[in-house]
């Protein structure tokens, strides 16, 4: 194929992408009204598992936005392929701001420093519900943190979109970059504070200053094994099967095994600080996330989301093959799950000190996930599967690179 005969029909996505979409939005409303159920008959798991989900599948939608703006911030090969995999990501994203609304209107099932009667026991908690953590600050901060990422989403989409015309062909890119660079600082900075406000704030008097750093190389790897698999369903198909080639699946081996080194890194840094510290404003976080049969759960996670995967893609052979790197890539979309359930689950304000996996954790996943991906399907169905007279798509379908 060569840049003649280039058009947006060369590149519609196969209809298998259709079909997953159906199935997926089937799976979805189950899903859904099972988590209604849910929510009247175990309320004792509900929220926990609510906020799991939601976290698990926000970093997701986040990670394909960061990871869209580092390729348009440094070019290369690895993201002409990918792009538009990770555009439809990111375009979850309206999705993912409605689908916080119910923990928006329950705050106090899920956080202590909602409830009153603990407020009244615990005065600190009270100065700092006080000054940040409530209800107006918890609801402009989310209007605020959506707003950044929409706008930086629906900017980065508008261009691409109008890269399938062939008036676009030779127009400058800079734009892109203009807003890739202030948007990939905002993004860092506002998922941070996010992550405070809906997840470290489950132990309000607790804080660590690597926390939001931790949840960034998660969603980054999230993002890059979610590609993994896509390539590997679509890559079997036509026009994916045209040019999709192994350096670019070698590509997006390595940012694994790179996120997996840079996650663990993180981790291990927080640990190793608050146990050379010894502080008691420190150490209660992770008492309760080593007793009850949660410090299995974390030595799982340091085995078989660092140490095995680390092991594995080392390897360059196994890199180069989506048939081999797809079950690495799922593998650690479980991981990033169990590693949020981790985080979450064990806080004292949901009551389960002891490791707790119910059917609505499941049933929670189930709909949210469809919808998730249901909608992640009709995006990619959208437009073509390449930004059609994008200057790295015309490089890269030159007769010269195939």
């Amino acid at each position: 194929m060569t840049t003649a005969t280039l058009n947006q029909a060369n590149f519609a996505a196969p209809p298998v992408v259709q079909t997953i979409e159906t199935r997926s939005m089937f799976i979805g409303l189950v899903g859904t009204v099972a988590s209604v159920a849910a929510a009247f008959l175990a309320p004792q798991s509900f929220y926990s598992a609510y906020l799991i989900n939601f976290m698990d599948l926000l970093g997701l939608s986040l990670g394909c936005m960061a990871v869209l703006m580092l390729y348009h911030l440094v070019g290369g090969k690895w993201g002409t392929v990918a792009r538009r995999i990770l555009e439809a990501g990111m375009m979850t994203l309206p999705l993912m701001a409605v689908l916080f609304i119910p923990i928006l209107l329950n705050l106090p099932k899920l956080y202590f420093w909602a409830q009153a009667e603990e407020l009244a026991k615990d005065p600190k908690l009270a100065d700092i519900a006080h000054s940040y953590l409530n209800f107006n600050g918890i609801l402009f901060r989310y209007a605020l943190y959506f707003t950044i990422w929409l706008i930086g989403a629906i900017l980065l989409r508008r261009w691409s979109t109008e890269q399938d015309r062939p008036e676009s062909e030779g127009r400058s890119t800079l734009r892109f970059r203009a807003v890739s660079a202030p948007g990939i600082v905002l993004y860092a900075l506002s998922i941070s504070f996010a992550v405070i406000d809906w997840v470290m704030s489950l132990q309000a008097r607790w804080i660590s200053t690597i926390y939001g750093l931790i949840f960034i190389a998660g969603q980054a790897l999230a993002a890059f094994c979610f590609v993994v698999i896509a390539e590997h369903i679509l890559g079997k198909r036509k026009p994916m099967s045209d040019y999709l080639k192994p350096t670019e699946i070698h590509d997006h081996g390595k940012f694994m095994l790179t996120f997996v080194m840079v996650w663990a890194y993180f981790n291990f840094s927080q640990w190793l600080i608050i146990w050379a510290g010894n502080l008691p404003e420190e150490i209660p976080w992770y008492l309760r996330r080593m007793n009850g049969g949660w410090g299995v759960v974390g030595v799982f996670l340091a085995l078989f989301h660092f140490a095995v995967p680390f092991a594995i893609l080392l390897s360059r052979q196994f890199k180069r093959q989506t048939s081999s790197l797809v079950w690495l890539a799922a593998w650690l979309l479980v991981m990033r799950w169990t590693d949020i359930w981790w985080h979450i689950e064990p806080a004292p304000s949901f009551g389960h000190p002891t490791v707790r996996l119910s059917w609505v954790h499941l049933a929670i996943f189930a709909g949210m996930g469809g919808l998730w991906l249901a909608y992640f399907c009709r995006n990619l169905r959208a437009r073509p599967l390449l930004a059609v007279y994008a200057p790295q798509t015309l490089t890269h379908m030159e007769p010269s690179h195939e």
